[in-house]
């Protein structure tokens, strides 16, 4: 899960085939010692058995499709489990390996690389209990039909002088070596899914347990710390992000309960309470884009800022940044991260309502600013909106937000608004919601970017447009009018307010 911000789980279940050897008239050459052992070498520790290529016997199904399902499942006791109890996993199953002198270990590694057991945490090489100077060298009995070896095998271990043969070993799995996945389909209700996938946060795992997960809820968390080195918490979000300051509720199920911890994102480092602000490492790529649109000397106005992640890297970029967050411990940590950054000197931040940031600063800085722009002047004004289940509410801030005429169209600013839709044509739903908040058109004015999928039929958009003159402006009634007209003026504004 790299910073790998999004990590999910799932299973992708093989159908094995049975296969049978062919039953065959008694072998007299072949002791029937040999064939007990062959039979029974299952249950001796320790023990393995060479097979010849040419010794007929009958077995009720291939000892590799049997064990390669052993090898990738637990027991089956482990099967409603609710309490870890690691030494439930251990299981014996037989697998094929080679007798290799020692000396030439490492060289059959390498030529036999796509055939050799690889499971977490086991070794591929183990001792020979009958000779010290030679080794085991254990192979996946899947890729070994009927324990015989394919003819390219053979030619590689002729080759390096090894004799081709295959020999049965009792191999011991443990815990430790069954992959996080194959541990929880094991113990989970049959059939139903394992995860719905979690996301990393520093240190902090972060689930979205769906309701038949809950009873393992813990069970889950402990697997996860180990089989993730770094992931010291594992938490559950208990609700939907509802609150007025986008956070939510959520249960630690194991490890220890810090929850303020450190990630990184595009090469810039952060630090943030997860209880507290909100924060999701899927943004990653969207916080990259945006920035790439930036120039050193353009304004941005992030109007929900978070803790920076617009905010602080378009400061690094030497641009002029307006940060505001109505949450007051995502201000504090914005605080905190700008003066981590050193960019504390080039972003003012706000506690404010986004409504009243855009109606108060932004309008300030857009009033002082805009009419002192050049033609060759090349500074952009970018306003982020990224909250997404409520942004495009706000856009009919942007009616009549300023007085008078644009000095240029070209300096007018661009918005990047954020939303979530289920609609069939989500770009198309998107548009039509910004255009009924802005009233007006931006037909061939605006464009949407996917940025990611959120659920099953729910997106997450960025439309981007610049906020047409006819909707930032409020052209003033002429100063020369006479008071006539200064009436029809004011009763005119005075409609266009009843119709807002």
């Amino acid at each position: 899960f790299s910073s790998r911000t999004l990590w999910r789980f799932g299973y992708s279940a093989r159908l094995l085939k049975t296969n049978h050897f062919r039953t065959a008239a008694s072998n007299t050459s072949f002791p029937a010692v040999w064939t007990l052992l062959a039979q029974h070498s299952g249950r001796i520790p320790g023990l393995f058995v060479v097979v010849k290529k040419n010794s007929f016997f009958t077995m009720p199904e291939t000892v590799e499709d049997k064990a390669h399902v052993e090898l990738c499942s637990p027991r089956p006791e482990v099967r409603g489990m609710t309490l870890l109890n690691r030494e439930a996993f251990k299981r014996t199953v037989v697998v094929p390996v080679i007798k290799v002198k020692k000396e030439i270990v490492n060289t059959l590694l390498k030529s036999l690389k796509h055939t050799v057991l690889q499971r977490p945490g086991l070794k591929r090489v183990v001792e020979d209990p009958e000779d010290e100077d030679s080794r085991l060298v254990i192979l996946d009995p899947h890729k070994i039909p009927e324990f015989s070896l394919a003819e390219s095998e053979q030619e590689v271990l002729k080759q390096l002088n090894v004799r081709p043969e295959v020999s049965k070993y009792n191999l011991e799995l443990t815990y430790e070596n069954f992959k996080s996945e194959e541990i929880l389909r094991a113990v989970l209700p049959e059939g139903q899914a394992v995860t719905s996938g979690f996301s990393r946060v520093g240190h902090i795992a972060h689930l979205n347990l769906r309701e038949h997960q809950l009873p393992y809820r813990h069970l889950i968390g402990q697997v996860i710390i180990d089989k993730n080195p770094g992931i010291t918490c594992v938490v559950n979000k208990t609700n939907i992000i509802d609150s007025t300051y986008r956070n939510f509720q959520m249960e630690v199920l194991a490890g220890e309960s810090r929850l303020v911890t450190k990630v990184k994102e595009n090469n810039i480092a952060y630090e943030l309470d997860f209880s507290k602000v909100y924060w999701n490492p899927r943004l990653s790529t969207e916080h990259g884009r945006i920035i790439e649109l930036l120039k050193p000397g353009d304004v941005l106005f992030d109007v929900f800022a978070g803790i920076g992640p617009f905010a602080i890297p378009a400061a690094r970029k030497k641009c002029r940044v307006f940060a505001n967050d109505l949450n007051p411990d995502s201000y504090n940590w914005l605080l905190h991260n700008c003066k981590l950054n050193k960019v504390d000197n080039k972003i003012k931040a706000f506690n404010m309502d986004g409504r009243d940031f855009l109606l108060g600063p932004v309008r300030e800085e857009l009033s002082k600013e805009l009419p002192l722009l050049k033609e060759e002047q090349k500074t952009s004004f970018h306003i982020v909106m990224n909250l997404p289940a409520l942004a495009i509410e706000f856009l009919d801030v942007f009616r009549h937000l300023l007085v008078g005429e644009p000095r240029s169209t070209a300096g007018l600013p661009m918005v990047h608004c954020y939303g979530f839709s289920k609609h069939d044509d989500p770009a198309k739903d998107i548009q039509e919601r910004a255009e009924a908040s802005l009233g007006t058109s931006l037909d061939g004015r605006c464009s949407t970017y996917l940025v990611r999928n959120v659920a099953p039929n729910k997106e997450m958009l960025c439309i981007s447009f610049q906020v047409p003159a006819d909707v930032l402006y409020k052209r003033p009634c002429p100063d020369e009018a006479k008071p006539a007209a200064k009436r029809l003026c004011t009763s005119i504004e005075f409609s266009e307010e009843k119709l807002e």
